[in-house]
C-alpha cells in the first residue's frame, strides 16, 4: 500500500490519495510529495522507488530488510536514513521496534516500513491540521518525524522509572522470584533499547556534523534538537539498565544475606546439641560398670549439666552478638 500526500505551491493545497499522485507530482516541477510505503510487495515496492525517486538499489535492498543496524547515507539527489521505530501495540515495556526508512529529496519524503507505525499515523494526523509542515518541504518533514520517535522512546523510558522505584523498596520489605525475573526482563530490554539508541545517537551526530544538500542549513537546529534528544534517551536507557543491574546484585546479595543468617542459625543449633549428643551417646551405651547407672540422681545431675551446657553456650553466642 502507498499512501501519498502531495502538495502544491501555486494552490497552497494539499492532496491526500494513493500511488496515482505520483505522476502528478513528477509532472508538476514544484510541487512536493510524502510517499508513504507500507507492506508493499518488495519487488514492485522496487520498481516504484527506482522509476519514480531514482533510489539507489542497494539503499532499498537495506530498508526493506527486517534487520540492519540504523544508517544514514547520502547520495547525489537524495539522503537514506534508516532508524528503527517503536511498534504500535508495545504498550508494556519491551523491546518491539519496526524498521523505519526515509529517503529524502529536494521535492519528496519516502518513507517505508513493515506493519503499522505509530509516529507515522501522528505525523499524518499532524500534516492534515498544518499544512505548513508539508509547505516547510521534506527535509522539515522528515526531521519532525525523528522528533516524534525519539519522544517516544523517552516517554517509555521515563514511565519505567517509577516501577524501578517500587521495585526497590518490594526488594527489602516482601521480596519474591518474580521480581528477579521482572528485573531480569527489564534489563535484557534496556541493553536492547540502549544499543539501538547509541547507533540513533551515531546517526544524527553524522548529520549534525556533515549535513547533506539535501538538508537545508535553516534546519540545523531541528537536527541539533533531534540529536539532542536521542543522546538524552540513550543515557536513560543507560541508566535505568544500570538501576536494573544493582538491583538485581542487590536481590542476590540480600537473599545471600538471608541465606547466611538461617545457616548461622542452624549452626548455632548444631553447637548446642553436639555436646548434648555427645553425653548422651555416653551414657546410652548401658554398660554394667558404669557407677553413675547405680546412682539414684544420676538421671537429674546429667540433665542439669546439659542445661548449664546449653545456657552457657546461648550466653557465650549472645555476647558476641551472634543471637
Amino acid at each position: 500500500m502507498v499512501r501519498t500526500l502531495l502538495y502544491s505551491p501555486a494552490t497552497g493545497k494539499i492532496t491526500t490519495g494513493n500511488e496515482e499522485l505520483l505522476a502528478v507530482w513528477q509532472r508538476e516541477s514544484d510541487s512536493i510529495i510524502w510517499a508513504d510505503f507500507v507492506d508493499q510487495d518488495a519487488e514492485t515496492e522496487k520498481q516504484l522507488l527506482v522509476s519514480c525517486f531514482g533510489l539507489h538499489p542497494m539503499a532499498i535492498k537495506d530498508a526493506q530488510r527486517l534487520r540492519h543496524p540504523p544508517k544514514i547515507e547520502a547520495f547525489s539527489d537524495n539522503v537514506f536514513i534508516l532508524l528503527k521505530g517503536l511498534r504500535t501495540n508495545s504498550d508494556e515495556f519491551e523491546f518491539a521496534t519496526i524498521q523505519l526508512a526515509l529517503f529524502i529529496g529536494q521535492r519528496f519524503l519516502v518513507t517505508r516500513y513493515s506493519g503499522q507505525s505509530r509516529s507515522i499515523d501522528e505525523l499524518r494526523q499532524e500534516t492534515g491540521h498544518d499544512h505548513a509542515m508539508l509547505a516547510a518541504g521534506p527535509d522539515a518533514l522528515a526531521l519532525r518525524l525523528c522528533r516524534i520517535m525519539v519522544d517516544r522512546y523517552t516517554k517509555k523510558l521515563l514511565a519505567l522509572e517509577p516501577r524501578l522505584d517500587d521495585l526497590e523498596v518490594e526488594i527489602v520489605e516482601s521480596p519474591d522470584d518474580t521480581m528477579l525475573a521482572e528485573l531480569m526482563g527489564y534489563k535484557t530490554d534496556l541493553r536492547k533499547f540502549r544499543r539501538v539508541l547509541l547507533y540513533h545517537v551515531q546517526v544524527f551526530s553524522e548529520l549534525l556534523k556533515n549535513p547533506p544538500p539535501q538538508i537545508r542549513a535553516e534546519h540545523k537546529h531541528e537536527i541539533q534538537d533531534v540529536y539532542e534528544h536521542q543522546e538524552r534517551a540513550s543515557s536513560l536507557a543507560s541508566l535505568y539498565y544500570e538501576i536494573s543491574t544493582d538491583l538485581i546484585e542487590g536481590y542476590i546479595s540480600l537473599a545471600s544475606h538471608r541465606l547466611n543468617n538461617i545457616i548461622k542459625i542452624l549452626t548455632i543449633v548444631t553447637a548446642i546439641f553436639v555436646p548434648l549428643t555427645f553425653l548422651a551417646g555416653i551414657y546410652g551405651m548401658n554398660f554394667e560398670n558404669m557407677p553413675e547407672l547405680k546412682s539414684s540422681m544420676g538421671y537429674f545431675v546429667l540433665l542439669g549439666i546439659m542445661a548449664a551446657i546449653t545456657i552457657v553456650l546461648i550466653f557465650i553466642f549472645r555476647k558476641k552478638r551472634w543471637l
